[in-house]
């Protein structure tokens, strides 16, 4: 039987987590499923990343409502995946924040990343009817911005290129809490397909110096704890080294795709596939990690009709 594209054979419905990672801060986890954020100010609430729907969404929100009844004024996303943004809809947030780099490539790349993430992850987009479109911000910064929910201090920053050229990371300073996006994972795969390998642990170092006593991961548990964190850190910065090291050489010596993914493959699987998503990025981590090592520098947009020729490619 051939191997079902990326997640299009995943459609098992995953159990959902609401763990506090600091006073009034919490991370809404699904087994590896897209991570949120939730910041508790004096008058108001803070989402970090929408889901992929408004349906998704909704369920972030039963969550918020668990433990507050003010409203959620600011949505920060830190980054312009469709898998992140396209619930933002539901929240009535009066402030859309990304940074200039993310907006940018909404306007470059959003809609063919809508429709090649909507082949990917079809459990992911169930009501993706009520989606209204494109999700833009209504705030940018270039490196940071603050933002005060009451006498809550917010920073939100671009600490480097790592998951996507316009990453952003959402630090609490009152609780030493973060919340990184897809720069960091926990016994998740990293998708790399729109990635900087060459910057991406230089990035993880950034947010090993402000020693985060917990921090809300994009996909995996909550990471709470200073032990938690430097594990997830050294794991994350281990899979994209892992990954890239292999391709680079095989592209030093004329190599192809192929070569590189059997390359990948060989270093990767004794040490992640039992990921989350592992077998879902891989071919998505190869194409791009082969690009940058031919000195491809911007990755390529993918399209539904890209994917495909991709995966074609490396089946046996």
């Amino acid at each position: 039987m051939a191997k079902a594209f990326a997640s299009a054979g995943d459609m098992a419905e995953k159990k959902t987590s609401f763990t506090q990672v600091g006073e009034g801060l919490y991370a809404f986890t699904a087994e590896g499923d897209p991570n949120t954020g939730v910041i508790i100010g004096d008058d108001s609430v803070m989402i970090v990343e929408a889901q992929a729907t408004p349906r998704l969404a909704r369920k972030v929100i039963e969550h918020v409502r668990e433990v507050t009844d003010k409203p959620i004024s600011h949505l920060v996303m830190t980054h312009y995946h469709a898998v992140r943004v396209l619930g933002a809809s539901a929240y009535g947030a009066r402030e859309i924040i990304m940074s200039d780099t993310a907006r940018a490539m909404v306007a470059e790349r959003g809609q063919e990343d809508w429709d090649s993430e909507f082949e990917r992850f079809p459990r992911l987009f169930q009501g993706h009817e009520e989606i209204p479109g494109l999700t833009w911000p209504t705030t940018t910064f270039s490196d940071s911005m603050t933002v005060y929910l009451g006498n809550r201090r917010v920073d939100i920053m671009h600490l480097g290129r790592a998951h996507t050229a316009g990453d952003a990371v959402v630090w609490v300073p009152d609780q030493e809490v973060m919340f990184t996006g897809d720069i960091v994972e926990y016994h998740s795969a990293c998708y790399c397909g729109d990635g900087h390998f060459s910057d991406w642990e230089d990035t993880l170092m950034n947010i090993a110096e402000f020693e985060p006593k917990s921090i809300a991961p994009g996909r995996g548990d909550a990471l709470v704890g200073e032990e938690m964190v430097a594990e997830a850190l050294a794991s994350t910065a281990d899979f994209v080294k892992s990954t890239y090291k292999p391709i680079a050489k095989v592209v030093a010596r004329g190599g192809t795709l192929k070569e590189a993914w059997d390359a990948c493959r060989a270093e990767c699987d004794p040490k992640f596939s039992d990921y989350a998503i592992y077998e879902h990025c891989l071919p998505f981590n190869v194409a791009r990690a082969y690009d940058e090592a031919r000195g491809i520098d911007t990755p390529r947009v993918w399209t539904a009709q890209r994917d495909k020729d991709m995966w074609n490619a490396l089946q046996d």
